[in-house]
């Protein structure tokens, strides 16, 4: 760090804090003796999503958190779930090493996700993402949802029931 007085290239540290967004550091110039401070933040990688038409935009995750906050709306998720839940999509587009990401590689992340989290929320974030075009369709999805089977005796995790449980 060259000092901001004389420009030297030799200081040393006097001290470190954690600031709001990063590190603050107080530094001494080892040349001329005078103080001054420096902050340090940790550059993330930028990822850019490539949309279904071809546009390119930053990857924001606040789109994403907000997404799926509406498909988990009004549905009986622990607080902070949702955000866990959007970190560890975050971790894993960040682990993939790319520069460019799908945006089918987000939503498919994010349907697999709310599929094991709440069926409902998976219903409506599945019918935004596929585009449900009828009923029919919508229908199709849920059949796949349970199996094709009679109705599945477990809950998703976290998930409540909906009405109290037969004795």
């Amino acid at each position: 760090m060259n000092c901001p007085y004389c420009g030297h290239i030799e200081s040393r540290v006097i001290d470190s804090r954690d600031a709001s967004d990063g590190i603050r550091r107080r530094r001494q110039c080892c040349e001329c003796g005078k103080r001054f401070t420096t902050y340090e933040r940790l550059q993330a990688v930028s990822m850019v999503v490539v949309k279904k038409d071809g546009r390119r935009e930053e990857f924001n995750r606040n789109k994403l958190v907000t997404g799926i906050r509406r498909a988990c709306e009004k549905r009986p998720i622990p607080e902070g779930t949702i955000e866990r839940f959007v970190t560890e999509i975050e971790t894993n587009l960040y682990n993939l090493g790319k520069a460019e990401i799908p945006a089918a590689t987000i939503g498919d992340m994010a349907i697999e996700g709310l599929k094991d989290l709440d069926h409902i929320a998976y219903i409506r974030f599945a019918s935004v993402y596929h585009g449900f075009a009828d009923v029919t369709a919508m229908k199709q999805e849920l059949e796949n949802l349970l199996g094709n089977g009679p109705a599945p005796s477990h809950r998703p995790i976290n998930q409540l029931p909906l009405l109290p449980l037969e004795s």
